[in-house]
């Protein structure tokens, strides 16, 4: 099945069209080979580029390079997350270990800007975990307590106060932290391509069909071509588990997301005016909401069990409608007709919100499933795991490897039906936040 190049996604459409796309059409033979052209595949190229510089590097995406998670999320970069097991003080260890995973894809990514001298909308102005509902007030003070205990700057608001930054009623409490980032996760991912190592060899809209090792040789198929590498880096992500690695221990979701045109003078005024914001959510279910620097509001309020490769025309208008019913509950002054784009991306999930970091063969490499947090932890892992299949090791690597590893998922269709219901479940307890 081929991946499609749609034309919905905002943080794609902003960027000028790339040219001189090249497709694998012959047989070649490499020394390294990645797949998927990411965050994590890219930078796992620039390190190899770098690393490596007279040997030959080959880069595969099945779409254009850039174009599937890593410019389809909301541009949130993370020094904490909430829905992933924070909330509890139990597992306080667990969480610094997360936490200090998150610091260094923060690092990561501010060495690629500095260097390269990216602009790519950076805004340290950190991020709200906000809800609703006042009942959710005891979740955000055991999560306030966790990162009092990690070190975390951060604040508890109200409705009067989140009136005035976020311009809307909706929201009566939330809780700020403030080494969160926001950006424009186009522009970032965009850069990576433009910057690639001369010694980079970019196929795009080329799927991999299969592969298998022979003897030393890892041997990649693919609609017009065959590739013989000696090492291989599997950095695809959501679509690990339908290349067959790590399968017992990864599954895909497929969300959705719209975005707003910018809103005019008018009604830029009537809201108050606000700063660029991002909301992430209390409860898991509950909506994503971001006012950018540019005055448009993105929207991100559905998640699901769906085939990964394409969504349909008519299944994301459908989609979208919810989107424009959640824009509205918050925004009700704004027009109905203001939503500009919609768009569905895919993210990879574990059972224990943990990161798949490690050799899996000799010459097999796999780095992905980052839970949603994969701005930072992305580029992270796509450099360390250069680095690891290099035969080298770093401080980041001893700090990733240090982690939970993820725990084994149930087979198909269990799997499916689980994760279904656990998702049916979640959208009914945050129903109000939709």
């Amino acid at each position: 099945m081929q991946i499609v190049n749609d034309k919905g996604c905002s943080w794609i459409n902003d960027l000028n069209p790339r040219s001189n796309i090249k497709v694998l059409n012959k047989n070649e033979e490499c020394d390294w080979i990645i797949i998927g052209a990411g965050y994590t595949g890219l930078s796992a190229a620039r390190k190899l580029g770098q690393l490596h510089p007279n040997q030959k590097i080959l880069l595969v995406d099945a779409q254009r390079a850039g174009e599937g998670a890593s410019s389809r999320n909301s541009g949130y970069l993370v020094d904490t997350t909430l829905n992933d097991g924070f909330t509890s003080n139990k597992e306080l260890d667990n969480n610094k270990k997360k936490a200090d995973i998150y610091k260094l894809g923060i690092e990561s990514v501010k060495r690629f800007i500095k260097e390269y001298q990216v602009d790519c909308d950076w805004n340290e102005c950190g991020k709200y975990f906000a809800s609703s509902n006042l009942g959710d007030k005891k979740i955000l003070e055991n999560f306030s307590n966790t990162l009092s205990k990690l070190g975390f700057e951060h604040n508890l608001f109200f409705h009067e106060e989140l009136k005035k930054r976020f311009g809307t009623n909706f929201y009566k409490i939330a809780l700020h932290t403030k080494g969160g980032i926001l950006l424009h996760p186009g522009k970032l991912v965009r850069a990576m391509i433009d910057t690639l190592p001369k010694n980079i060899n970019l196929y795009e809209n080329s799927l991999l069909l299969k592969w298998e090792k022979v003897k030393d040789t890892v041997v990649c198929k693919f609609k017009n071509g065959l590739i013989k590498t000696k090492k291989i880096i599997f950095a695809t992500n959501g679509f690990l588990k339908s290349l067959g690695i790590k399968s017992n221990y990864n599954f895909p979701i497929t969300l959705t997301a719209s975005m707003t045109r910018s809103l005019s003078d008018e009604e830029f005024i009537s809201l108050g005016e606000p700063k660029e914001w991002g909301v992430l959510p209390v409860r898991p279910m509950g909506a994503t909401i971001r006012m950018t620097k540019d005055r448009r509001i993105l929207i991100r309020n559905t998640a699901e069990v769906y085939n990964p490769y394409q969504m349909s025309k008519s299944e994301l208008t459908k989609r979208s409608l919810k989107q424009k019913i959640g824009i509205k509950k918050r925004f009700p002054e704004l027009p109905d007709d203001i939503i500009q784009f919609s768009w569905s991306g895919v993210v990879s999930r574990t059972r224990n919100s943990s990161q798949i970091f490690e050799k899996i063969d000799d010459n097999i490499f796999v780095a992905g499933c980052y839970n949603g947090s994969g701005i930072g932890v992305g580029t992270l892992f796509g450099e360390q795991i250069a680095i690891k299949a290099s035969n080298e090791n770093t401080k980041e690597i001893e700090i990733i490897e240090a982690r939970n590893k993820p725990t084994w998922l149930p087979p198909d269709p269990i799997l499916s039906y689980g994760v279904r219901a656990r998702l049916i479940y979640e959208r009914f307890r945050a129903k109000s936040e939709i």
